[in-house]
């Protein structure tokens, strides 16, 4: 699994060392890279984004500030010329701190923290895992989801006859997901591919508790659910 990743800087140069670097390295996936925090931002809004790499001097709005105001952020590695803002970047709990220009193997070292961070990923092999709900550790098999609804801070896990509701981001628990068997097919929705019972236009056919649920399907994510139905076809 490739980590999506943002690269957020007005300096060109800058961004494309930052670019060339990631070039170079399998667990990340390039996916945008802006000159400012208001092309970030609309990436952000389309994209699920591991990884950001983001500048902290620049014009309008800081680096700083454009984190301060993200609701629920992804993983930041912060790249500047200035040593000044090292306390606040830490109390804002960022994964590194980088000082241009930036040496592949301080680069390198930056990128292991993060990955670090995430914890291992779930097997693909067991075919369960683990969420914290009412005050403890519930066992979920796969086979048993029909679909996963995000819900501001809260994940809905939706099963034929029941319901979890967990505190974690969609995010988070995408990455534990195994994409053979779940797919991203709007911002708010995962799904159990085997669970698809048609696609309808912009939307696809879940049955849940008998009765046929049509969840929606976000544009970003259209070619790739049309991708996997297409090469499951007979």
């Amino acid at each position: 699994m490739a980590y999506k990743t943002l690269v957020v800087d007005d300096e060109p140069l800058a961004r494309e060392v930052i670019e060339s670097y990631l070039s170079q390295m399998g667990d990340f996936e390039l996916v945008a890279s802006c000159k400012n925090a208001i092309e970030a931002n609309e990436v952000l809004n389309r994209e699920n984004i591991d990884l950001m790499f983001l500048d902290i001097n620049m014009p309008q709005v800081s680096g700083i500030e454009f984190l301060e105001s993200l609701k629920n952020p992804p993983s930041i590695i912060f790249t500047t010329a200035h040593s000044e803002h090292a306390v606040k970047a830490y109390e804002l709990d960022v994964i590194d701190y980088l000082m241009k220009p930036v040496p592949l193997d301080r680069f390198m070292k930056a990128t292991n923290k993060f990955i670090e961070r995430q914890g291992p990923i779930q097997d693909s092999e067991e075919d369960f895992f683990f969420v914290k709900a009412d005050k403890k550790l519930v066992k979920v098999h796969f086979d048993e989801i029909l679909y996963i609804e995000g819900l501001k801070d809260y994940v809905i896990i939706r099963k034929d006859i029941k319901r979890i509701i967990t505190l974690q981001t969609m995010k988070s628990l995408e990455q534990k997901l195994p994409s053979q068997i779940f797919m991203r097919i709007h911002r708010s929705y995962i799904v159990n591919i085997s669970k698809i019972k048609a696609v309808v236009g912009n939307s696809v056919e879940i049955i849940e508790k008998g009765q046929t649920k049509h969840l929606p399907v976000g544009k970003n994510y259209k070619d790739d659910l049309h991708q996997i139905i297409n090469a499951r076809r007979l």
